[in-house]
């Protein structure tokens, strides 16, 4: 009964933490083609702990998912735009709960590195102190639902969670459902 209970709780506070992120101000996602890749990625058990954020040196790469080619880091892990960010503000609009479910992808290079990423980097500094690295202007995240290289669960979440293509636009599916 107490592992019920436990479980209730952490699924209400991580419902809480995503509709945190949620809303209508910011930067509006610019529509673009899903990619025709056939059965969306799967996923183990939901876990509120994130992946490694930080990298000595952020290695941004290509690959092929359910929702065309997308932008993942070193380990293959989907990285994703928040559309309440404003576009080269030099900030993150997510904070407190939101970062719990959607911790910013960091690293300790000024300048990170690509491979197949045609889109601007840069950086931007955090409320404690890291580098945030962005993607044409905009901050890039993970979300801590996707456990494992290939997840895209974050995709669409709230309206408000897209997964970068290689240019540095907003991936944005009909529906974020299927992911």
């Amino acid at each position: 009964m107490k592992s019920r209970l436990g479980a209730g709780f952490a699924i209400l506070a991580l419902t809480a933490a995503l509709a945190a992120c949620g809303g209508s101000s910011g930067t509006t996602p610019a529509s673009t083609p899903a990619g025709t890749a056939s059965a969306p990625a799967t996923s183990a058990a939901p876990s509120a702990t994130s992946t490694g954020t930080s990298s000595a040196a952020v290695d941004l790469k290509t690959e092929s998912s359910s929702a065309g080619t997308i932008v993942v880091d070193a380990k293959g892990m989907s990285v994703y735009f928040f559309t309440k960010d404003t576009k080269d503000s030099g900030t993150s609009a997510c904070a407190d709960a939101c970062l719990k479910a959607w911790p910013p992808l960091t690293t300790t290079s000024s300048t990170p590195s690509a491979d197949g990423v045609t889109g601007k980097l840069g950086t931007i500094t955090t409320a404690d102190g890291k580098q945030q690295v962005t993607l044409e202007g905009m901050p890039l995240y993970y979300f801590a639902k996707d456990t494992k290289p290939g997840d895209v669960l974050g995709q669409g979440v709230n309206n408000v969670w897209y997964l970068a293509n290689p240019s540095g636009s907003m991936i944005q599916t009909a529906s974020g459902a299927a992911y």
